[in-house]
């Protein structure tokens, strides 16, 4: 309907459409829209369809730069009927969707307010409604009278949020119009901009239409369109064009990325490092990007560019070996990068790189030759030393090795022989070992006498192998005598003072002529063993002086005859006394003068008694500590202290954790896990401990007693007893800390190594748990669960006693090692102990055997009720055997005192033909003696049965070998007869030939060997 209003309406608003282009180029730079219609700017007939026809009017007016642009146009509240509402549509033509999931509408109109049109009766609307309906096809023709009709999806009521009055007091069509001046008299008018969306859409292409109930409007432009995230270049990868989600603003649509030239993608959840999915950035309803996942990475040999848009190559002289958006790093020292995009920089010539060092760990090569070799001969052993190389190759993993070889007459070391020289026998060892070696001296035995050798010592480390030459060696011409003689065995402590302490030993096992005299060598265990001193004896025994009190000293003692000094014997270790105290031995010639003076004393000191017990009564349960020097110590009981914490606190060391460096786990305890550890106060040198951790949340109670044992512990320094270095208390979990003991609990270790050592050095052993156990009682402490395994070995084979405190869980539980008085009546004393040590005896004497073999607790009883004793282990001294019988007298008044059992142990070691001495038999009552559980012979069919049942199973292939198949043949065998078979071990040989005599007994039993 072309009327006057209408003219005048769309001159009204032509003056705004230059507006509208102004925006409509701002919105296309916020965001990238696919355009699926638009109006703005038509200047034909667009022919969109209306009901009623003439309810919408399109017209045509001229923008502010005379540009036609076509609008709709709806104005019939004044000449409606009363009473009656408006109901005018208008819908555009079919718009294809063209790939979107949701559209969007941006609509630019303007409405005259309802007040400025003098209608009353509540006809008058500011606002419209907006519709959409999705079709397959465009509607056919027959359908488009009816087109109001259809199913309509409701998008929205849009609004003005500007509406303007009108000019004059019409109400008309015509009269909302501008007038013929257009934009030139637009004052008043409003034009409003509405953006809604729809969706999701899933048919080919959908109708939008616009339904006017009563408004006075002008549609002036609309546009639909969808919105589009762009290509876009980010973290290295390439993200297409995606359309955005069917579902609205908060929805996304992820978008797969590709890596640009020379990246790849980074490990999922991992950055910096390659291997994983591909990236993925996500579309948002309103066309834009986020929600990153993942990225790309650099490949190796190549480098940012441009941002994080490109991946370059490495220029020359420059690499990089790990995909990463780092820069490119130069070259490590001696190697270089000739060529671009390097991920790894060769190394130049004579230098290389260890398959375990990193690409940015420097080139390196081998090390140079040792220098100055030398040796000192040891028997039929040698020490041999050397200096560090003098150029070491750029590397710390510097390691050497030994090579030997055996000559006929003399040889020049650089010569290699001629021919004349070959690989030294198997006989020859290496200790530690001969490849590997990480110190600068290695001790080469088995050396034939009077043989030359060439000891030739080669430098190595981490790159030798790749290198095409051979290791670097220097090599010095060795040969050996026979004639010094062995090691000596033990030594052992006689007397200590606060500044001296005693010491003895016997002679070598083989002494290879006349002992000349000893050299003593000794040091401060505080301090580096390469500060030793040294003093000679032309007896074996001395004394060493001018010691600082109360500090552990380490001894060796070595022999010399005319052909020289032999081999250094193991190390031992003694404690001098505190500042203060009195010698442990005093001298024999006060003997006399003590005597004396306490016969002087016998008679006052019956009459003090008689007077003064009383008093003395009402104070003994009180005494905890006798002052040095006044009699008997006393040792502090934890529990008696009301605060137990106070009792940590004044008998242990706390320590700082910030000291303490935990290593791998040893073992479990009864309160967690042990471990090993490093330990380094400050100002002190680092030490190996082991550190054992209370369970996380322990109860209180438990922690008391895991303290409360440290604590006992802690009273305690004698070179027998474990050393306690402190304790945590003060942050979780609860420390304890000991000194590290290498060679674990003592039976363990005997049956680990059955028969490598002689009597006397077992009976060395002996004497150091005697003499810990002594030094205990002195302080009337009873130890209740005393056994080898209740003692640790160090490296230097000195056996602690540990376990202090550690009462026995029930009578049973130690039932082997509990003397009669503790089983029948749970008592405890030092003679118990003494009990518990002779089985420890036994414990040694056999290597680790369980005592009462495989008898059952019941038997174990009853035997010691009958007064049955266990019979001497194979192989072991008269001397030793009679010691354990008198340790295990029914009559505990009878047993021996550790002081006694000390001086028998250095009697025998000081004269070792005593431990052959039966003894007199009338001395001591006769005791049975228990019988090893017998073999089941019937069982064995075959002598392989029988070296298995009694552990000798390594020597089956010898007894196959020399054909010894039958056990009559195995009956005829002798103590000479074993070094051929292979049975060295004096251990072995005396256990066989034990069994040999079962063996002969079962035979003659049935008839079948002459013996």
């Amino acid at each position: 309907m072309a009327t006057e209003g209408a003219a005048q309406l769309v001159n009204r608003v032509a003056g705004m459409v230059c507006s509208l282009w102004v925006l409509l180029l701002v919105s296309s730079v916020l965001a990238l829209e696919e355009v699926l219609l638009d109006t703005t700017g038509e200047t034909s007939e667009i022919g969109w369809l209306t009901y009623p026809p003439g309810g919408w009017d399109e017209v045509s007016v001229l923008d502010d730069q005379r540009r036609l642009t076509r609008t709709f146009e709806a104005c019939h509240v004044a000449g409606a009927p009363p009473g009656t509402g408006q109901d005018n549509w208008l819908q555009t033509h079919f718009v294809e969707r063209r790939g979107a999931q949701r559209a969007h509408i941006r609509l630019h109109f303007s409405v005259r307010a309802c007040s400025s049109l003098g209608v009353s009766g509540g006809t008058c609307r500011e606002t419209f409604t907006l519709y959409y309906r999705q079709a397959e096809e465009p509607d056919s023709p027959d359908s488009v009278s009816s087109w109001h009709l259809k199913r309509w999806t409701k998008v929205d009521t849009i609004a003005a949020d500007e509406s303007f009055p009108s000019s004059s007091s019409s109400s008309s069509s015509a009269a909302w119009a501008v007038g013929p001046h257009g934009a030139g008299q637009r004052a008043g008018l409003q034009l409003n901009v509405k953006e809604r969306s729809f969706g999701p859409l899933t048919q080919r292409g959908f109708y939008v239409a616009f339904q006017d109930t009563g408004a006075c409007l002008a549609l002036v432009a609309v546009r639909l369109f969808s919105y589009t995230c762009p290509a876009v270049l980010r973290s290295f990868a390439s993200f297409p064009e995606t359309q955005a989600s069917g579902a609205g603003g908060a929805s996304l649509v992820a978008a797969v990325g590709t890596c640009v030239a020379h990246a790849e993608p980074e490990e999922d959840g991992v950055g910096g490092q390659a291997g994983g999915s591909p990236p993925r950035l996500h579309c948002n309803g309103e066309g834009k990007w986020m929600v990153a996942v993942g990225g790309c990475l650099c490949q190796p040999g190549h480098q940012p560019a441009r941002g994080d848009k490109a991946c370059q190559a490495c220029p020359r002289g420059v690499y990089k070996a790990s995909a990463g958006n780092v820069p490119c790093s130069p070259c490590p020292a001696r190697s270089h990068a000739p060529n671009p995009a390097a991920p790894i920089c060769p190394c130049l010539e004579g230098f290389y790189r260890a398959s375990s060092d990193p690409p940015e760990a420097p080139c390196t090569g081998p090390p140079s030759a040792p220098q100055e070799l030398w040796f000192e001969v040891q028997g039929s052993a040698l020490m041999l030393h050397w200096r560090l190389p003098r150029e070491l190759g750029g590397r710390g993993d510097l390691l050497f090795n030994v090579v030997c070889k055996e000559c006929e007459g003399r040889q020049e070391p650089a010569s290699g022989g001629g021919g004349t020289c070959r690989r030294c026998r198997d006989e020859v060892h290496f200790d530690p070992r001969q490849r590997g070696l990480t110190e600068s001296r290695v001790l080469v035995g088995g050396l034939r006498a009077h043989v030359p050798y060439i000891l030739e010592v080669q430098a190595v480390n981490g790159v030798s192998e790749l290198s095409p030459d051979p290791p670097q060696a220097a090599a010095i011409n060795v040969s050996t005598s026979h004639e010094v003689p062995s090691a000596v065995p033990v030594v052992h402590q006689v007397s200590r003072a606060s500044n001296s302490i005693t010491v003895s030993w016997p002679q070598p096992d083989q002494t290879n002529g006349n002992i000349l005299d000893y050299q003593l060598r000794y040091y401060d265990q505080a301090e580096d063993e390469s500060h030793s001193f040294t003093l000679t004896s032309e007896t074996n025994t001395a004394t060493v002086t001018q010691l600082s009190p109360g500090h552990i000293y380490g001894f060796q003692v070595r022999a010399r005859t005319a052909a020289g000094h032999g081999p250094y014997g193991g190390k031992v270790y003694f404690q001098t006394l505190p500042q203060g105290e009195l010698s442990s031995q005093l001298p024999e010639r006060l003997s006399l003068v003590i005597g004396s003076i306490l016969g002087a004393l016998a008679f006052l000191l019956l009459a003090a008694i008689t007077v003064l017990a009383p008093c003395l009564a009402q104070h003994t349960h009180n005494i905890l500590h006798t002052p040095p020097g006044l009699g008997v110590k006393y040792y502090i009981d934890p529990s008696t202290y009301e605060d137990p914490c106070q009792a940590i606190r004044e008998l242990a060391r706390e320590i700082d954790p910030a000291y303490i460096k935990i290593e791998e786990v040893i073992g479990t305890g009864s309160f967690g896990e042990v471990r090993r550890g490093r330990l380094q106060p400050r100002g002190r040198r680092e030490q190996t401990v082991a550190i054992q951790a209370l369970w996380a949340g322990g109860a209180e109670s438990l922690q008391m007693t895991f303290l409360g044992r440290a604590a006992v512990l802690g009273q305690f320094q004698h070179p027998n007893i474990l050393r306690l270095e402190g304790v945590v208390t003060k942050s979780r979990p609860l420390m304890v800390l000991t000194e590290f003991m290498e060679l674990g609990p003592l039976d363990s270790f005997l049956r680990q190594r059955e028969g490598q050592f002689s009597s006397l050095q077992l009976v060395a052993m002996q004497r150091g748990v005697a003499a810990a156990m002594q030094y205990l009682s002195s302080f009337a402490f009873v130890h209740r669960s005393l056994s080898a395994h209740s003692v640790l070995v160090n490296s230097h084979l000195v056996c602690k006693v540990a376990r202090l405190g550690h009462s026995p869980q029930g009578p049973s539980c130690l039932l082997r090692w509990a003397a009669p008085e503790v089983i029948a009546h749970g008592k405890h004393t030092a003679s118990s102990d003494v009990w518990s040590f002779g089985i420890l005896m036994w414990e040694v004497m056999s290597y680790g055997e369980r005592p009462y073999w495989d008898m059952s607790e019941q038997e174990v009883l009853n035997a010691i009720e009958q007064e049955f004793r266990l019979p001497p282990p194979p192989g072991c001294p008269p001397g030793l055997h009679l010691l354990m019988l008198d340790t295990w007298q029914k009559d505990r008044a009878r047993r021996p005192h550790f002081d006694q059992l000390v001086a028998a142990f250095d009697k025998m070691i000081r004269k070792p033909d005593t431990l052959q001495a039966g003894g007199d038999p009338g001395e001591r009552p006769s005791q049975a003696l228990l019988t090893p559980v017998a073999l089941d012979f019937p069982c064995l069919d075959s002598p392989q049965a029988w070296l298995s049942a009694i552990g000798l199973e390594c020597y089956q292939d010898n007894f196959s070998k020399f054909g010894l198949c039958t056990f009559s043949d195995v009956a005829q065998l002798s103590l000479e007869d074993l070094p051929a078979l292979g049975i060295t071990l004096a251990g072995h040989q005396k256990k066989l030939l034990h069994h040999l005599q079962l063996l002969q007994q079962h035979l003659r039993q049935q008839g079948s060997v002459e013996v």
